[in-house]
């Protein structure tokens, strides 16, 4: 593993930088056991990692996996007190049936997803993910993909432009914003194109959210093809567990919540064949026990020191 730290990130310290959502939350839930065996599958800066690792005992082990080379740079800064316990993987978290078979691993004592963006990933200008610091439209969590927010905004037609933002964004003005980026093409940066879309929009409308910041989420979902992964993700996750080790996933937005939600559901259903049938068609066996019917959010002391926490849910599961 590249062990040097890139240029833009010299400099940044782990703490504040990086607040790991409902950190006392995740680990009441997942209940990490001595000598346990746990997955990270968005490891990010490795605050979770780190409260995982400190629970196991000296004998826990765990592997961190994240798309985001920048962040398995600095990481260990975080997991140095647990040298030897952890290894990390640059891999999108679906890549997990393949990274399972190279390491012959049959099974494991908890997995912890966090689907959010990471304060690495906001707070660098040069990624560009936030509104806040003007950039160039990247949004790349993996920069070695070649797929970029400028591709999208500056060459995609009208249409699918609009439909991009409608469908991953739940933006009612999508079509009108779809058509006011496509007239002040050539877009060069996040301000730029912020500032498009609030003149395109009614204000009034958006309340406590800047005009820009649901066509931001539609475009990063869009550029990381972040939904259709999540649902396959946790299914091969959950077979994965031993008898009564638990799976969490902290999700941002009601697209990913949904997908979790509906998820564990059909895992822990012996049937979901629609309301009427004489008898099940569908052959489907539970195999987990949702622990959260709703989901857990953070409370006013973490609200009021991290605001980044604010649209936090987790859900967990237990295996059968």
């Amino acid at each position: 593993m590249n062990s040097r730290e890139p240029e833009e990130n010299r400099g940044l310290s782990l703490e504040p930088l990086h607040r790991p959502v409902l950190l006392e939350e995740v680990i009441d839930y997942l209940r990490p056991q001595s000598a346990g065996f746990y997955i990270d599958a968005t490891i990010g800066l490795g605050g979770h990692a780190a409260a995982i690792l400190e629970a196991s005992g000296p004998e826990g082990m765990l592997l961190g996996i994240d798309q985001d080379r920048e962040a398995l740079t600095l990481v260990p800064k975080r997991l140095s007190p647990y040298k030897g316990r952890y290894e990390l993987v640059h891999a999108n978290f679906s890549q997990l049936p393949e990274i399972l078979a190279q390491r012959r691993i049959e099974s494991c004592d908890g997995v912890l997803i966090d689907l959010g963006v990471s304060s690495l990933q906001l707070d660098s200008a040069a990624r560009g993910f936030s509104f806040q610091n003007d950039g160039p439209l990247d949004m790349r969590m993996d920069r070695e993909h070649s797929l970029t927010a400028d591709e999208i905004v500056n060459h995609y037609a009208e249409r699918d432009l609009a439909n991009v933002i409608y469908r991953f964004g739940e933006e009612p003005s999508s079509r009108k914003i779809a058509r006011a980026i496509v007239k002040s093409r050539p877009l060069r940066s996040t301000r730029q194109l912020a500032e498009v879309i609030a003149k395109a929009t009614a204000p009034h409308r958006y309340h406590r959210i800047h005009p820009a910041t649901r066509t931001f989420q539609a475009l990063r979902i869009f550029v990381n093809d972040e939904l259709s992964r999540i649902s396959p993700f946790l299914r091969t996750a959950a077979e994965l567990l031993v008898r009564g080790a638990r799976i969490g996933a902290i999700s941002f937005h009601s697209l990913e919540d949904r997908i979790v939600k509906e998820t564990f559901r059909a895992l822990s259903a012996d049937c979901l064949c629609p309301p009427g049938l004489p008898q099940c068609v569908c052959g489907n066996k539970k195999i987990l026990r949702r622990i959260t019917r709703k989901p857990v959010q953070p409370g006013e002391f973490e609200l009021d020191s991290n605001p980044r926490s604010r649209s936090a849910k987790l859900r967990v599961a237990e295996k059968l």
